[in-house]
């Protein structure tokens, strides 16, 4: 027999009530330490090795010259890139899931991946753009994607298995523009494009972190804050209307929040599949909580992509195989697990 943590509630000073778990609380924290050490293992990694007790004391000021520069310039910003994209990647996917009511309801099966690509590919190709215009057009493409859905699916109101079907039919779509785009490109412009199509974390420097910094920043306490009603629309539209909840609001509001969040990780780091589809579906299973667990699946995905960087250096040599290529196969091999699991039970 399984058994559930209970649950307690806090009532902060400003008469705020907090509903506190203390087995997703404890989830929470040793997924942070697990993100923390493996980022201090993925600095330590590569061609010039650094212990990691020296890389925490040059992080704490008092390293020698060289490994303030191998540290602070080279890895860290790589580092911190990854650790915001995962983030990114799965609150975005535990929003998408939670809204449709869906295991399969990720960006990756939705369409906003191949749609930020398509806009990528686009400055790429036609205008052949810089890295910040890039950046740029693959903020544009999963926006506008992520508008495509939501009108597409609407019909008073939208539904979760009307979203997952309309957005596996415009991910078919853009695969199709990409393609296309690719075959107009010349061989520069094609390699450049199919780097960035991979997703990695390689050369990463401070200039993709503060902006990522800075919108994480804002939407992750704006989409918490907002996310009081998703637990109550799981139960459906109807129960939550009579409960209060403002259902077509605060979808819509929340899935603003996981588009720009989805499109902003796949601008700083290319298209890295699969981590927004497994990272909430990790966090509950460990957390044994229902609901849309938040912020354990913001935590694990973190954790997920710096372990799989760190993976696939130490497995492959520095920048031999790019984190977009490891999380695929493992996401690749959970998906087909998922779909036997969710059709053995009877739900597709």
């Amino acid at each position: 027999m399984k058994t559930h943590s209970r649950s307690r509630a806090v009532r902060t000073p400003g008469g705020l009530s907090v509903r506190l778990d203390p087995r997703a609380l404890t989830v929470v924290v040793l997924l942070l330490v697990a993100a923390c050490a493996a980022g201090v293992a993925l600095i330590g990694t590569g061609d010039a090795k650094i212990p990691a007790a020296d890389v925490l004391r040059t992080l704490a000021g008092n390293g020698t010259a060289y490994q303030d520069f191998i540290v602070n310039e080279l890895r860290l910003p790589r580092v911190l890139v990854g650790l915001l994209v995962g983030a990114c990647l799965g609150l975005g996917g535990a929003l998408f899931q939670s809204i449709s009511r869906n295991p399969l309801g990720s960006p990756d099966v939705l369409g906003l991946s191949q749609g930020s690509t398509a806009g990528a590919l686009t400055v790429i190709v036609l205008l052949s753009g810089s890295a910040s215009q890039v950046t740029a057009g693959a903020l544009a493409g999963g926006l506008a994607t992520g508008l495509a859905v939501y009108l597409l699916a609407w019909k008073q109101g939208v539904h979760g298995y009307r979203m997952v079907l309309v957005g596996i039919g415009v991910n078919a779509v853009m695969t199709a523009v990409n393609g296309y785009l690719l075959t107009k490109a010349d061989l520069v412009d094609a390699t450049r494009a199919v780097v960035w199509m991979t997703g990695s974390l390689g050369g990463r420097d401070w200039d993709q972190v503060w902006p990522l910094l800075t919108l994480c920043a804002v939407l992750v306490p704006l989409v918490l804050v907002n996310a009081r009603g998703l637990r109550m629309m799981e139960m459906g539209d109807d129960i939550s209307h009579a409960l209060g909840v403002r259902v077509q609001w605060v979808r819509a509001l929340l899935m603003i929040g996981a588009v720009l969040l989805t499109a902003a990780a796949t601008a700083a780091a290319g298209p890295v599949s699969f981590v927004a589809l497994t990272a909430p579906q990790l966090a509950r299973r460990l957390t044994r909580s229902p609901g849309p667990n938040l912020v354990p699946s913001l935590c694990m995905g973190a954790t997920l992509l710096v372990a799989a960087d760190w993976a696939s250096q130490r497995a492959f040599g520095a920048d031999q195989l790019p984190v977009g290529v490891v999380t695929g196969v493992l996401g690749g091999a959970y998906l087909l697990w998922l779909l036997v699991t969710e059709r053995r039970a009877g739900r597709i």
